[in-house]
């Protein structure tokens, strides 16, 4: 039998161990915790989620729901894990992090078909890769800087990158309830009946203080010579206020369907607040990512009504992401042109995303199987919503970006679908069209 090693112990690198694992195959696990840790990492646990707890949408009505769904249906061992550990939000699926990482942790450990090795790689060419038939390269987006030199070394072309920023996260119990008000996100009347997310409502002199604020404060910058390029799904609350006083009125601290219950009116703007744990003792500010130093954080986020002492679990943070450019240095099975006995899984590849990370993570681990057996691994059709992302790695583009899930991705209806229908268009089609990839599988 080959054999497998895997770098990283993230989504996509315990997804692809476990389903090795899960078809008899043994792997070698490698993670440079708790040896070391990335400027996003707090935990020693494997899969810690470092952005946010959502895996967002869990409706069919959408690309991410969809993948969500066609996991479920692979048997995905992250899926069963991110189900086990749901916490309320509304049609989202969040998860209890903590819990989350530990779940996965115990079970990667305890799969004695999963060796796990605590070792930091420093290159594709390390020693303690020697001997291994296949190299599963799935250390994220935060690969350390010399693994992420030797990479580039290895495809012969300079790397991608883009900065990405995480939200803070507040201690429940230094909320101010008799202004913060619970509510269903957007007001969806279709959730529970108190709703899922906490509301700190803004009338328009609170709100422009607050974003006069996120303008002037000081923000911490990257090195002079690289040009920061923020992934537009995590663009720091601060830089989407620098696009105009609208912007996040209309965006992430829409209004929409509330009901200040003090004024009985709509106030201007909504910040909301997720739970981060089962408990309900931490919360994280939803669409808050941010570059702002860590003392003007405690300022400028304290101007928020109902947040004004609010005591911080983790404050936000920006760190650099490392992606290739897919469509030019991946083989279809995701390997590498240059070097096909190594092969891309997880964020590193282009995709972007939790749910993305670990679906690329669980399809690297098929791809291998394949190989292993002298097969040939058919992609589910571009109407899928995996067969979708994986196109997209296959997609040449002049600015080839890391993308989500997302009906963008597949290919538009031929005939004119109503603007209402469509989304639940897509999804009928995509789940017909999965449902026939997978039964020609088995």
């Amino acid at each position: 039998m080959p054999s497998i090693a895997i770098i990283g112990a993230g989504l996509a690198g315990c997804e692809c161990a476990r389903v090795l694992a899960a078809h008899n195959t043994a792997v070698t696990l490698f993670e440079m915790k708790p040896h070391l840790k990335s400027e996003a990492h707090v935990s020693d646990n494997f899969s810690e989620l470092v952005c946010s707890n959502s895996l967002r949408s869990d409706a069919l009505a959408s690309g991410i729901g969809l993948l969500k769904q066609e996991l479920r249906d692979l048997g995905s061992p992250f899926m069963a894990d991110a189900d086990a550990t749901r916490v309320p939000a509304g049609k989202a699926l969040a998860v209890d992090r903590t819990l989350f990482a530990e779940r996965v942790t115990k079970a990667v450990r305890e799969n004695p078909l999963i060796t796990v090795k605590e070792a930091v790689i420093s290159s594709l060419d390390d020693e303690l890769l020697h001997g291994f038939d296949y190299i599963v390269l799935a250390a994220g987006p935060l690969a350390t800087p010399s693994l992420a030199e030797s990479l580039q070394e290895a495809i012969g072309i300079g790397h991608c990158y883009f900065y990405d920023a995480i939200a803070p996260i507040v201690w429940a119990h230094s909320l101010d309830m008799s202004i913060i008000f619970r509510g269903s996100r957007y007001g969806d009347e279709h959730e529970e009946e108190d709703g899922d997310y906490l509301n700190c409502p803004m009338n328009k002199e609170e709100y422009t203080v607050f974003y006069e604020a996120l303008l002037t404060a000081e923000k911490v910058h990257g090195h002079e010579f690289e040009k920061e390029k923020h992934f537009e799904g995590c663009m720091p609350i601060e830089a989407l206020a620098e696009r105009g006083p609208k912007t996040l009125s209309f965006g992430p601290l829409k209004p929409v369907g509330f009901t200040d219950p003090r004024t009985g009116r709509r106030p201007w703007a909504v910040l909301q607040l997720r739970s981060e744990s089962l408990n309900n003792e931490a919360y994280n500010l939803v669409g808050c990512q941010t570059k702002l130093t860590y003392s003007e954080q405690g300022r400028v986020f304290r101007l928020v009504p109902g947040l004004e002492k609010a005591e911080f679990v983790r404050l936000g943070s920006m760190h650099r992401n490392t992606y290739v450019n897919a469509p030019k240095v991946l083989n279809e099975d995701s390997s590498l042109k240059a070097r096909p006995d190594i092969y891309l899984a997880g964020q590193i590849s282009g995709v972007e995303g939790y749910v993305e990370s670990a679906a690329h993570g669980h399809w690297v681990a098929r791809e291998l199987l394949c190989r292993i057996q002298g097969k040939t691994l058919a992609h589910p059709p571009l109407t899928t919503a995996l067969g979708a992302l994986l196109g997209h790695l296959e997609t040449e583009a002049k600015h080839f970006q890391p993308s989500n899930a997302h009906f963008g991705l597949m290919p538009a209806p031929l005939e004119r679908i109503p603007k209402k229908e469509r989304k639940e268009w897509y999804a009928q089609r995509a789940r017909a069209a999965f449902a026939a990839w997978l039964e020609k599988q088995e």
